[in-house]
């Protein structure tokens, strides 16, 4: 009997259309003899959807078309497992069971936690990081935080609410200017390199302040490295084991690797609809000594503990190729493309990618099984007559 995999993406991000690429991608690429994938769409509403169509990348192009043949679902828990149950009409009715949630989600209020927490309140098993390692993944200051204190390398920053700013805007404008010209804002918690813009003076940082606040409620500001070359590395695994991917060294034309460059490479300044991260410019391997290679690797697979991560994520890196010191500059928990591009040329497959990802999802949920999260007593049983009694003087 095939295991029911429900591929979760979309959702209220600015990353929405990133999470569908990479969900297509996988989707397309998940062994079939073994799994049987079911699509689960979460709208730019919220709202969730299921439907075979959903594989296919073109429904996307015309929403109202999509509304009209996929089928609106709540994921619900019985006795006998996981539903997908329609919302429409009298009466409930499931659609479908699935055993295990893929979330294939980039971005805030999707690979933050928020979708994790929910699933881990139905109780179904999950593929990838839990709540806590997808928040701190997400948010750029406390990740940080983590990483300074793991002493792992990390670049000078200063960070602030927009309410700091509201309040004193001349504080912040000083503090940035300790950390010396050029910068790099950033809204703390989203990623895809949106909201981000490299300053190059005090006058172009309110600007880049104001930008970056469109997107998030903490903005981050970070010394910009000079000479700057770009690697990522990806890392599989868990707590007990981690395994480090090939190095890439990621080229763009601007001082930052930008959106354009992740998602639009080859395409016209179009999203590329088809190979989303893949289609980036790319040298594998990176053109990095030996020492650096496994400089970061080892860094790699510390600050993927260090953050409580599972399954593959694709942590990005900062060299000054004058000093050859490297920075971390930020993981991702679910990597566009789920990084399955670094895999590759070290001889793991993307269809093996993504089985040994479901795997470990189902070895960490026995052990996960095997732990004692309630007790069977109750509590309230003691709780005498006379309390119960007090109860009716509380007015409806």
């Amino acid at each position: 009997m095939k295991i029911k995999v429900g591929v979760i993406f979309g959702g209220e991000t600015v990353e929405h259309e990133v999470s569908i690429i990479t969900a297509v991608q996988a989707m397309e690429h998940i062994n079939k003899d073994k799994y049987e994938v079911v699509p689960i769409y979460i709208s730019k509403d919220r709202i969730w959807y299921t439907g075979a169509m959903l594989k296919e990348i073109d429904i996307y192009k015309d929403f109202n078309e999509l509304k009209r043949y996929a089928k609106q679902v709540v994921l619900t828990k019985s006795k006998n497992g996981f539903y997908l149950q329609n919302t429409k009409g009298l009466f409930r009715r499931n659609i479908t069971d699935i055993d295990i949630a893929f979330p294939i989600v980039h971005g805030n209020n999707a690979e933050d936690g928020t979708l994790q927490g929910y699933l881990d309140s139905v109780g179904i098993p999950y593929v990838g990081s839990r709540v806590l390692g997808s928040a701190l993944g997400q948010d750029k200051v406390v990740m940080k935080q983590i990483f300074k204190d793991m002493k792992l390398p990390v670049v000078d920053y200063t960070w602030f609410f927009d309410s700091d700013y509201a309040d004193d805007s001349e504080k912040i404008f000083e503090d940035v200017k300790k950390l010396g010209y050029p910068v790099i804002v950033k809204p703390a918690t989203l990623g895809s390199s949106v909201g981000i813009t490299y300053v190059k003076s005090e006058i172009e940082l309110a600007s880049a302040i104001e930008e970056a606040m469109k997107y998030d409620t903490k903005v981050v500001v970070e010394s910009a490295v000079q000479n700057l070359v770009e690697v990522n590395c990806s890392v599989f695994g868990n707590y007990e084991n981690q395994e480090a991917s090939v190095i890439e060294e990621v080229t763009s034309d601007e001082d930052f690797l930008t959106y354009q460059d992740k998602y639009a490479s080859g395409s016209k300044g179009k999203l590329n609809q088809t190979k989303g991260m893949a289609s980036a410019s790319r040298i594998i391997p990176a053109r990095i000594d030996s020492n650096l290679e496994k400089d970061i690797k080892d860094t790699s697979k510390k600050a993927f503990r260090a953050l409580n991560l599972s399954g593959v994520c694709r942590i990005d890196y900062l060299i000054d190729k004058k000093t050859n010191k490297f920075y971390i500059n930020e993981p991702n928990t679910i990597p566009g493309s789920l990084a399955f591009y670094l895999w590759e040329p070290v001889g793991k497959k993307y269809e093996d990618l993504l089985d040994e990802m479901i795997t470990l999802c189902i070895k960490d949920y026995k052990r996960r099984s095997n732990k004692v999260y309630s007790f069977e007593s109750n509590i309230l049983s003691n709780y005498g007559i006379k309390g119960l009694k007090g109860l009716k003087g509380i007015k409806k």
